[in-house]
């Protein structure tokens, strides 16, 4: 027998979840849960846009919030005192040392070298003895020159007794003329023989000399380049010795031709002041002065090459080395002076925070000169405080406290390494 069932019990369709009787017991907490995660996901979406675009138009805030709380809104930096004194103007350049006299010493002779008389390194003076070639030979043929020029020289003399026998005859008609002006002719031979001889001894007196090399200059000798024993040629293009004179020496440096006219203008008005520098410019190697210029401007460069002397007492510059050198053009007297580092610019224009009452407030001003310390300026005055640091948190009107002040170095402090 079949089973029947009620009409109200008949399943239409298949099983859901909406259907409350068919849920599984706890169903309807998770669908809760599950519908109020979906609702917080756009909120959060939400708040998240409108942060970001907060900081958008807000760029840097976070910082800012961070700094204030921080520090209450003030600024902490380190400040600089402007103060009066002499602005030098000063050109700069690299330059290179290089001896005023240079003398590469050649043989002249051939011949062996019995003697080197130098140490390497040594400061020699003009007429010193540097190397001994053996002069034996020379010696022998000036030996022979002075015995062709005796011989010669008897000779002339004897032509110019017969010359006066003959003039004494032909006044007494009992040579013929003839007789007498050959004999005339045969002294000058003999006279003309002997200049010969007299050259000839001269210069073998030269290459005799020439086998006793001695310095033609003060300075300093290099590594020894021969030794004895060694044969040298004569004329060869091997130095025997290099001297330099490195008292005094001088230093080779271009500048600028836009610079020259004021160069020139100095000039006129006496010597200008050179100073060198190594190659980190900490320390002075020497102080000179100006010798003088080049005759042209380098039209690849657009540069001109000056010359100035140095008396070098320490021997601190060498022979091509490379120095860094300041010439002093002239001076500024009465300038307010600042440190570069208190100096900002936008653009073109320069300024500084001049802080007043623990304020600092931005103040346009005019460079008229500066060096690799200070800036001779216009628009504020001696005794201003200025900032010297924490510029990328400044403003204009900025509330700052000063935890650090000093001067800005002197001109003369500037020029002390």
């Amino acid at each position: 027998m079949e089973q029947q069932f009620p009409k109200s019990s008949v399943i239409a369709g298949p099983l859901t979840s909406e259907d409350p009787e068919l849920r599984p017991p706890g169903s309807a907490a998770v669908v809760r849960r599950k519908r109020h995660r979906w609702v917080w996901i756009p909120l959060l979406a939400v708040f998240a846009l409108v942060f970001f675009l907060i900081l958008r138009h807000k760029p840097g805030g976070g910082q800012a919030a961070q700094t204030r709380h921080r520090t209450g809104g003030v600024v902490t930096l380190n400040a600089t005192e402007a103060h009066t004194g002499d602005m030098a103007i000063k050109l700069l350049a690299i330059g290179t040392v290089t001896p005023r006299y240079t003398a590469s010493i050649t043989s002249q002779v051939t011949g062996q070298i019995v003697a080197v008389h130098y140490r390497e390194g040594q400061t020699v003076h003009k007429g010193d003895p540097l190397i001994d070639i053996d002069p034996r030979t020379y010696q022998a043929a000036l030996d022979t020159a002075k015995g062709a020029l005796a011989r010669d020289q008897g000779v002339l003399e004897q032509a110019k007794m017969d010359l006066g026998r003959y003039q004494a005859a032909w006044q007494r008609n009992a040579i013929a003329k003839q007789q007498l002006d050959d004999q005339a002719k045969i002294v000058d031979q003999n006279q003309g023989l002997v200049q010969s001889d007299q050259g000839t001894v001269e210069a073998d007196q030269v290459n005799l000399t020439y086998a006793h090399i001695v310095s033609p200059i003060d300075g300093r000798v290099g590594l020894r380049l021969v030794d004895p024993g060694n044969i040298v040629p004569a004329n060869g293009t091997n130095a025997l010795v290099v001297i330099t004179q490195v008292q005094p020496i001088t230093v080779v440096f271009t500048i600028s031709e836009d610079s020259l006219p004021q160069v020139q203008a100095a000039m006129r008005k006496g010597p200008l002041k050179v100073t060198a520098y190594d190659r980190a410019q900490q320390h002075v190697l020497g102080e000179g002065r100006l010798d003088t210029t080049d005759n042209q401007i380098d039209t690849a460069t657009g540069t001109l090459k000056l010359r100035a002397v140095f008396p070098n007492p320490q021997l601190q510059l060498f022979p091509n080395q490379f120095v860094n050198t300041e010439l002093l053009v002239r001076v500024l007297p009465n300038q307010v002076l600042i440190p570069n580092s208190a100096v900002q610019r936008n653009g073109t224009q320069a300024y500084v925070y001049r802080i007043t009452n623990n304020t600092a407030a931005i103040t346009n001003i005019k460079i008229v000169a500066s060096d690799a310390s200070n800036a001779a300026v216009t628009g504020i005055q001696s005794g201003d405080l200025l900032a010297n640091s924490s510029f990328e948190k400044l403003q204009d009107k900025s509330r700052v406290r000063v935890v650090q002040q000093r001067l800005a170095p002197s001109d003369t402090e500037s020029d002390t390494p």
